[in-house]
């Protein structure tokens, strides 16, 4: 079985067993595939409600994005209240940004509940990269204000921005107590063990080789299948040949990540006195945080080739050291990357075929949507679906080019918006 990616996150990981890989055939209520956020809330949630469940994972829980992410929680979707208003309308736009803003609170509930030590901090603070993007924070949080009434974020000005991160790029930014950050393998370690023990199994080493929609729907694996009522198909940026038409819909995205040396409390401190996640406003944006050890966790760079750079640590430095001159030449002790699903419109797709449901494409939002997309898809399951097709309702369309140019057009197009950044 293929162990999880080495990292900072492996290497701090909770103790968690492996599971053995599914031999024989099984009849459930529920066959979920993918053992990230996705997949285990999902389980999570259907178990607690009184079905069967059966969760298949190809490599390790947590293996994919799931247990390599930047750990950030930012509030809401990759559009903003203005995208989302001018394209649906005042009422639509509110339903959707309130119901995108309670993930936070139930994965915060959910941590509580399980006891699960996953390192949770409060805060988001997304820093203006240039002074324009500053002023279109301040339309976006007096929209928020005046659709939802929206409580625990504000405006920093350029003058206070070492209250918040000791970096000389910025121009001030938007400071959200509603998001934050956690260790996102142990996260998905403890959502498993949640799951099991409400009665999910979980089968390790498992990958899915093919899936009839049906009544019943039914998976199978290499040495074994699984018959269920319904399914979960939560493979994100792994759809791969599973279900090609889903696949076809997102674009599986490299992103790297570093973790310094312990740097010590009080230059950790000195660094993000707010101990905020940060993310700043650029289209192919950096993104960083403190780790509870006092490390600078830190994702950015833009990569266009599928081949992942000979030197990881060395393709991050100089974004790192560009947010934070002051760590020119700081040792790097973990390097590593791995894949996001990327949608066209960067918007999440949620729908079903059949009894077969599906949630993905995050779009680099996925660490509270998609614990609130387990609640919603088991919701759906018992015949509750308003909330499910709330988001299902969301506009879609595949990456032009078929196979074989989708990624060339792509690489275009993330070229084109770099250098919209450095203008």
């Amino acid at each position: 079985m293929e162990p999880h990616a080495p990292s900072y996150y492996a290497a701090s990981a909770n103790p968690s067993p492996e599971r053995a890989a599914l031999s024989g055939d099984l009849s459930v209520d529920l066959v979920v595939v993918g053992g990230g956020f996705t997949g285990l809330s999902a389980a999570l949630h259907a178990a607690e409600a009184g079905y069967s469940v059966v969760l298949l994972e190809a490599h390790r829980i947590g293996w994919g994005a799931s247990g390599r992410n930047g750990g950030q929680m930012i509030p809401g979707m990759r559009w903003g209240a203005e995208d989302l208003v001018k394209s649906f309308g005042r009422d639509r736009a509110a339903r959707l940004i309130s119901l995108a803003n309670s993930a936070g609170h139930l994965v915060k509930k959910r941590i509580e509940r399980h006891a699960i030590a996953c390192d949770l901090r409060q805060g988001h603070f997304q820093a203006a990269a240039k002074p324009r993007h500053l002023e279109a924070m301040r339309r976006e949080l007096e929209l928020l204000q005046d659709l939802l009434a929206y409580e625990g974020a504000s405006i920093i000005e350029p003058g206070d921005l070492g209250k918040v991160v000791a970096s000389p790029i910025y121009h001030g930014g938007l400071y959200d107590t509603n998001g934050g950050h956690l260790h996102p393998l142990n996260y998905a370690l403890g959502l498993a063990r949640a799951a099991e023990a409400a009665g999910v199994q979980i089968f390790e080493g498992s990958a899915a080789t093919g899936v009839v929609h049906g009544s019943p729907v039914r998976v199978a694996t290499a040495a074994g299948s699984v018959t269920a009522r319904f399914a979960v198909l939560a493979c994100d940026a792994f759809m791969g040949t599973l279900v090609p038409d889903l696949a076809a819909m997102t674009m599986p995205v490299a992103n790297y990540n570093v973790a310094t040396v312990p740097l010590g409390e009080a230059a950790a401190k000195a660094l993000i006195p707010s101990g905020a996640a940060v993310a700043d406003s650029k289209f192919v944006l950096n993104y960083y945080r403190l780790s509870a050890d006092n490390r600078l966790i830190f994702g950015g760079g833009e990569k266009y080739s599928p081949r992942p750079p000979r030197d990881v640590a060395g393709f991050v430095r100089p974004y790192l050291e560009q947010v934070f001159p002051q760590l020119k030449g700081v040792q790097i002790d973990h390097a590593w990357g791995g894949l996001v699903g990327v949608t066209f419109n960067r918007l999440p797709q949620f729908g079903r075929i059949g009894n077969s449901f599906y949630a993905h494409g995050w779009s680099g939002h996925g660490v509270l949507l998609t614990t609130l997309a387990g609640d919603l898809i088991a919701q759906a399951m018992r015949g509750h679906a308003e909330r499910f097709d709330l988001f299902a309702s969301l506009p879609r369309k595949p990456f032009p080019g078929g196979p074989w140019l989708r990624h060339p057009l792509y690489v275009a197009g993330m070229l084109y918006y770099a250098m919209r950044d450095r203008l």
